[in-house]
């Protein structure tokens, strides 16, 4: 089984889809789209089983693939924004909250420093979180 990267992207008009690049070892293309990464995700696995089936009932190979998901900076802000402050964001991660929101808005991009920057300060926020017992 391949592993292949899934690419959320938010479109300009608020939903989310899914797809993967054109170097991706799979012989075939896929595309999820919906008003939420979950409703994407969904329509990405819909249409994952639907082509693997079509595939099959012609009797073409089939490349079977899991699939790991991932965001861009502005993607995973616009989706997160409403768990996670970009003043919260700021002090996890050390990027200013009027960066973030330019990456948000894509109005900036980050550079590959500051992505490595923010996706540190996430994980660090995360291996925190799971080490939490609750009494």
């Amino acid at each position: 089984m391949k592993q292949v990267k899934a690419y959320i992207a938010r479109e300009k008009d608020g939903t989310y889809s899914i797809f993967v690049d054109d170097k991706a070892p799979i012989n075939y293309g896929l595309v999820g789209e919906g008003n939420t990464v979950e409703e994407a995700i969904a329509e990405w696995t819909r249409v994952y089983e639907e082509m693997k089936q079509s595939y099959a009932d012609d009797n073409i190979p089939f490349v079977e693939a899991e699939f790991s998901f991932v965001y861009d900076v502005a993607s995973f802000l616009a989706y997160y924004g409403g768990l996670l402050s970009f003043k919260g964001l700021a002090k996890l991660t050390g990027v200013s909250a009027a960066q973030l929101s330019q990456y948000a808005t894509g109005y900036r991009n980050p550079s590959p420093k500051t992505t490595a920057k923010i996706q540190e300060g996430l994980h660090s926020l995360a291996k925190d979180l799971s080490q939490i017992a609750l009494v």
